[in-house]
């Protein structure tokens, strides 16, 4: 086999290969051998029929076939000679052949930079002095005391105020006749929540228990739903219950029901840890963003750009995604797709051009993760997704989904051990305006 491998970029590559004519002979009769014992033609035995009979009726697919196969074999051998890292399809060129003669073709694919990294070990990254405070821990006491409040019925006021609870039925009509979604029941609305629109929620407000009112609401030009954007609905409502929030009392028996905690002073104790272990986790992330910047910054190099091209695809799906969800609750306007493409193209370039580097610090400090890792992982997540875990584990059982998740494994313990070696500065954190104005006073 003769080869000449052609560096068209510092990341792509063009590779010419001739295989004499004896290998193509020999690929040729190992094809028909096995299309003999395959088919069956009418007046042979299987594994009988005459080559001839074969060439006649098989020979186009054969040969088809066979040039396949010399390329795959042929570019597998000198990918693995060569050691070149492919990371896109080879586009590939054939000459005409036939089953005596020499094969040619030719392949252009990208393959990873070759790159050197240096100074990665003890770099230096700022972390701002953070500290939690009182009023931090009494607003997630607070958020507690929400979460387990009551809804209870009012006594003594049948008149709905900005705040409470309603549930209500309702039917809307443009021009006197009735919309798709325009009618419900039992239909539960905080009033003042802001989760209806405001021309709503101010009908709701004032409503009588049990009257019916019928009011106007206007729709913006760009509300989701084509059928009511831009149009005047009218809506019969009325309401059936109004229910009011009721907070437990911030107490010792409090902790004890909904902290399992011996005192008040006891359950804010324990706030207090939980939100500094959520914020070093944040620091800790932050850090490592930095030295992933850091890391940017002092290695320049070619980024293949199908690696940003099929990152950018895989950001523009997850976006469509997130997107699809706003539409369906009535979200605001979305940017012009172009200007989401050219972002998220930037955020890919930075993506790849951050796992190549860390990919090569792996590589040199032998930082790997076994199957038993990936296992072990896949089991946690599994055990997190509640209902989901089925579904899960049926997408980790994929070889491919396993190695996708091995290399965000062998990113995340690169970076974690980038951060056990980094130097990092304490400094105090910035001074708002509002502070520097006290400062002068």
């Amino acid at each position: 086999m003769k080869i000449d491998i052609d560096e068209l970029s510092p990341v792509q590559r063009k590779v010419r290969v001739e295989l004499p004519a004896e290998t193509v002979a020999g690929e040729f009769s190992r094809a028909y051998k096995n299309l003999g014992q395959r088919v069956r033609v009418k007046g042979f035995r299987s594994g009988k029929i005459p080559r001839s009979v074969l060439q006649g009726i098989y020979g186009n697919e054969v040969k088809g076939e066979v040039r396949s196969h010399l390329v795959e074999e042929s570019l597998e051998e000198i990918v693995k000679e060569r050691g070149l890292q492919i990371v896109s399809r080879p586009e590939v060129e054939t000459t005409e052949f036939n089953e005596s003669g020499p094969f040619s073709f030719s392949a252009v694919f990208e393959v990873k930079p070759d790159f050197e990294v240096k100074d990665y070990l003890g770099m230096e990254v700022e972390k701002v002095k953070i500290t939690i405070t009182d009023a931090q821990v009494d607003e997630a006491l607070r958020r507690l005391q929400e979460g387990h409040a009551r809804l209870e019925p009012v006594e003594g006021r049948e008149v709905v105020q900005k705040g409470d609870f309603v549930l209500l039925d309702f039917e809307g009509t443009i021009a006197g006749k009735p919309f798709s979604g325009g009618k419900g029941e039992n239909y539960a609305l905080e009033v003042g929540s802001g989760h209806a629109l405001p021309q709503f929620e101010d009908a709701v407000a004032g409503l009588t228990l049990g009257e019916r009112r019928t009011v106007a609401v206007n729709y913006p030009e760009d509300y989701p739903n084509k059928e009511i954007a831009g149009k005047a609905v009218d809506f019969s409502i009325v309401v059936r219950e109004i229910k009011q929030k009721v907070l437990p009392t911030l107490d010792d028996e409090f902790a004890k029901d909904h902290g399992e905690c011996a005192t008040l002073d006891e359950l804010k104790s324990r706030i207090r840890g939980r939100l500094e272990d959520e914020l070093g986790h944040y620091q800790n992330e932050e850090l490592k963003e930095k030295l992933v910047d850091r890391l940017i910054e002092a290695h320049s190099f070619t980024i293949p750009p199908s690696m940003v091209e099929r990152q950018t695809r895989y950001l523009m799906e997850r976006y469509q995604n997130q997107i699809a969800g706003q539409r369906d609750s009535g979200a605001g306007a979305l940017p012009p797709m172009e200007e989401v493409k050219k972002n998220l193209e930037a955020r890919a370039t930075r993506q790849v051009h951050a796992t190549l580097l860390v990919e090569r610090i792996a590589q040199l400090e032998r930082i790997e993760i076994t199957d038993k890792d990936v296992q072990d992982r896949v089991d946690s997540l599994a055990r997190a997704a509640g209902d989901r875990a089925k579904n899960l584990r049926e997408i980790y059982s994929r070889a491919d989904a396993r190695d996708d998740l091995r290399s965000q494994m062998v990113f995340d313990r690169t970076l974690g051990f980038l951060l056990e070696r980094a130097t990092i500065k304490e400094v105090d954190p910035p001074v708002s305006k509002v502070d520097e104005q006290a400062e002068k006073r």
